[in-house]
């Protein structure tokens, strides 16, 4: 793909990114539970030419605190890269990215998951890389509270290590299967990695070859400062969330600046923030598709789904008309808890005002309004760089995906921004990602 070109994620959440999505006739409700409800929708994908599909995933019940079934929807779907193993079947060029967090798991595990993902999907896997940020998720874990943010960075600091020597412990072309001779692969192929650090003790090698990417793609979604450096060092993807250009462009700059520090070039890493749209043929159609959904939210998830953003806060003691607290620095994810207050700040929102406003994005770039509309902003922020290209959060399941494949890609292509075909058959080909090699392979 073009240097010039815009890459494109298609981020699915279950029903739809909209809080209340799942309660709307544009979304099949039970898409967290059923396998062709996600084949549909990621052959959908695949036919749009999308460089990715991409599953967020969490080690708890989503809005745990809530006690409604209604309003635990969103909280019943299926483990990312069982799933997507599955979708690996029934699509051919589309990449696989799944969510799995460096808190609580082993290294060894998702490295040989991954690397098992790429096998599968001849070439098309990454991982996005995680810390869980909840109490909710160590309660399943064995403990009451997460660890510290600082702590749990220094654990996925050494854990992506790990994951990366580990891919690494085979050559190319080291299983050559020839029968005449007796020989599997070459004796010299492969080699343990012996490590041994503050948090693992991994002896290896990886009991699956090299895969056909060289090692999956990493992805990364953390915006704080260790977050960043972490990004900076390890990832080709960057998830994350701006509201503004100035923002975007802010923390695209960073972003490149910190890679140099670790030998690597600007192009290595692609920055892809989400992007929440409701697209109608007018912007009055566009503004009452976006008006329908949020008419649909109950004051309690919304409050609830405000609470998980700015930390684990307990709100219900406070108007829901009057202004957002000020509350101390959460121990989980600390740079969407600071979007939340910057935005509140800045347009002067109360809580019930917040709430309502991140309903669908959850913190992102949300627009609403024609094809044309939502690709200004788009081309704005890619040529302003603030971003190489973008992870599409439709609000409802297929019905959001569906109006943005087939109003906003047209225009995209109109504008030479996005492929008309795929031209390569890996997700490192999608991105135009230089190929992995082993340390002296």
């Amino acid at each position: 793909m073009r240097q010039d070109s815009l890459r494109l994620g298609a981020f699915f959440y279950a029903t739809g990114h909209h809080i209340a999505g799942w309660r709307h006739p544009s979304s099949e409700a039970d898409g967290g539970l059923v396998l062709s409800r996600y084949v549909g929708w990621a052959q959908k994908a695949e036919a749009a030419k999308f460089d990715l599909l991409f599953l967020e995933d969490g080690s708890g019940i989503r809005d745990g605190n809530l006690r409604s079934s209604e309003r635990t929807a969103r909280s019943t779907h299926f483990e990312p890269v069982t799933l997507l193993s599955a979708l690996a079947a029934v699509t051919s060029r589309i990449g696989l990215v799944a969510t799995t967090s460096t808190t609580f798991n082993e290294p060894y595990n998702v490295a040989r998951r991954f690397a098992s993902l790429d096998h599968l999907s001849g070439g098309r896997a990454g991982w996005n890389l995680v810390t869980s940020a909840t109490d909710a998720e160590a309660a399943n874990f064995g403990d009451d509270t997460i660890a510290r943010h600082a702590d749990r960075y220094e654990r996925a600091e050494e854990f992506v290590d790990v994951v990366l020597g580990l891919w690494n412990t085979w050559d190319d072309g080291a299983v050559i299967i020839d029968r005449e001779s007796g020989q599997f692969s070459k004796p010299d192929g492969f080699r343990p990695l012996d490590h041994r650090g503050k948090h693992f003790t991994v002896r290896g090698p990886l009991n699956i070859s090299r895969t056909p990417q060289g090692q999956p793609v990493v992805v990364q979604a953390g915006a704080s400062g260790p977050g960043k450096d972490l990004a900076a060092r390890t990832a080709e993807i960057v998830f994350t969330a701006n509201q503004t250009l100035a923002e975007a462009t802010e923390f695209y700059g960073d972003l490149k600046e910190r890679m140099a520090r670790f030998g690597r070039e600007r192009d290595d890493l692609k920055v892809m923030p989400g992007l929440f749209p409701v697209v109608g043929r007018s912007e009055d159609e566009a503004r009452a598709k976006f008006e329908d959904l949020q008419a649909l939210i109950d004051p309690a998830v919304g409050l609830a789904l405000l609470e998980r953003m700015i930390g684990g806060f307990d709100l219900s003691g406070y108007d829901l008309d009057g202004p957002v607290p000020e509350l101390p620095e959460a121990n989980g994810i600390k740079s969407r808890q600071q979007l939340m207050f910057d935005l509140a700040r800045r347009e002067g929102l109360t809580l019930r005002q917040l709430y309502l406003r991140i309903a669908g994005a959850r913190g992102h770039s949300q627009i609403v309004g024609t094809p044309a509309q939502i690709v200004d902003e788009m081309e704005e922020r890619f040529h302003a760089h603030g971003a190489d290209g973008f992870n599409i959060m439709p609000a409802t399941l297929p019905g959001g995906l569906d109006d943005f494949i087939e109003l906003v890609l047209p225009e995209l292509r109109r504008r030479g921004l996005f492929r008309t075909e795929y031209e390569a058959h890996t997700l490192r080909g999608h991105l135009g990602s230089r190929p992995a090699r082993p340390p002296g392979g």
